[in-house]
């Protein structure tokens, strides 16, 4: 597939890892054609690290605006048909970019590709999990409903058309948490999704994952569900299942925190949406016993 491919690495005081995850861009059996560093007004240094790499990387600075900002910043800055984000602290696997551009080419309907994951600790290095799961074709509605893996939250993991982010208007800058999830959802909507079942990306996990605050995923998600149902009437009908497995997930994830009064109260709120649920926090008790 003959397409001009621009990386975007956006980059917040992560100049101790960046490093690495632009290294392995340049080990690319398929070199993309642009690599865009945009740093979102670190204070560590990033700059000098970036300039190590001479005219290979582009870097540009901006103040402070968020990990959304950045990435749609390195988009309009770029020339590429083909977009791939890299998150500064994960690391991509040599073949990523070229088994991804090669679903591409399977059908023109595709949008969005999007590839398995490994998870490791970032100060051991050793694998966390392994997220191998996904979803392809017309799969917006399964994001919606939170009922099965279909996009590993991470945006590093995702290779756009240009034309698909243009026509969703890229990503949303109100979100700290859940932005991957909604711009994947608003592509997903228009079009077709691709999936590449290989761990081809490294997720380093450490303790400034923005997805561990759990408060900012209920505000972020809880946007993402309002402007769905809101942009799209035929959806209806699934409100209450998609709004029940919402409610469900946070109570699951306060309780993990040992935020008790908030388990509860999206445990309600997940039965209100969605009766059926029930069942599933009736036997929440033993489930949790089970695990430990």
């Amino acid at each position: 597939m003959n397409k001009t491919i621009c990386v975007v690495i956006p980059s917040y005081n992560y100049g101790h890892f960046i490093r690495e995850a632009i290294e392995s861009v340049l080990r690319q059996t398929l070199r993309p054609t642009e690599i865009i560093v945009v740093d979102d007004g670190s204070t560590d240094g990033t700059g000098k690290i970036v300039g190590m790499f001479g005219d290979r990387v582009r870097y540009i600075r901006q103040e402070n605006a968020g990990v959304c900002a950045a990435r749609n910043r390195g988009v309009r800055e770029s020339t590429g048909e083909l977009i791939a984000f890299l998150d500064a602290d994960d690391i991509w696997e040599p073949t990523k970019v070229e088994k991804q551009i090669e679903k591409f080419a399977e059908d023109a309907e595709i949008g969005l590709v999007h590839c398995g994951m490994r998870e490791f600790d970032g100060d051991t290095g050793d694998t966390v999990n392994f997220f191998l799961e996904g979803g392809e074709g017309w799969v917006a509605d399964d994001l919606l409903l939170w009922e099965k893996p279909v996009i590993n939250v991470s945006g590093t993991v995702i290779v756009v058309r240009r034309k698909a982010f243009d026509d969703v208007g890229g990503f949303d800058t109100r979100l700290k948490v859940g932005e991957d999830w909604d711009f994947c959802y608003r592509v997903a909507r228009k079009y077709k999704v691709g999936f590449v079942r290989e761990a081809l990306v490294n997720y380093r996990s450490h303790g400034k994952n923005a997805h561990k605050n759990i408060k900012e995923m209920e505000l972020g998600m809880s946007l993402f569900y309002e402007k769905a149902f809101l942009s799209d009437p035929k959806i209806t009908m699934l409100r209450g299942r998609a709004y029940g497995n919402f409610h469900r997930v946070l109570a699951g994830s306060y309780f993990n925190a040992g935020q008790y009064v908030q388990f509860v109260n999206h445990a309600v709120k997940s039965i209100w949406n969605n009766p059926s649920n029930i069942r599933y926090f009736a036997e929440f008790p033993l489930r949790r016993l089970g695990s430990k």
